[in-house]
């Protein structure tokens, strides 16, 4: 796995479970998900992958999340994220990613 290897992407914010249990995602594109998923090669549990994230003034580490349906890789923003960037459901937003 190249660890100096940057991802960019713009997404739409989306939310998944109830209100108070709700997880808000990004939904990393289709063609980013299958050179992540190359590069990575073998991964720990249930097929995340450490990230750095980053978008505007906002970083933050987290993992991303295999979907098998859409082959895609899901991003999780954690609340003070949103918060700081004001950002909310349904709103598009660049991010870049760096593995490891």
């Amino acid at each position: 796995m190249d660890p100096d290897q940057d991802y960019s992407f713009e997404a739409e914010l989306w939310r998944s479970g109830a209100a108070k249990a709700s997880w808000y995602f990004l939904t990393v594109p289709l063609e980013i998900s299958q050179q992540i998923r190359f590069m990575a090669g073998k991964t720990k549990g249930f097929g995340s992958i450490r990230v750095r994230a980053s978008t505007g003034e906002s970083r933050w580490s987290t993992s991303l999340f295999p979907d098998k349906a859409s082959g895609c890789y899901f991003l999780p923003v954690k609340a003070d994220v949103r918060k700081a960037q004001a950002i909310s459901t349904g709103d598009r937003i660049s991010v870049e990613l760096k593995i490891g």
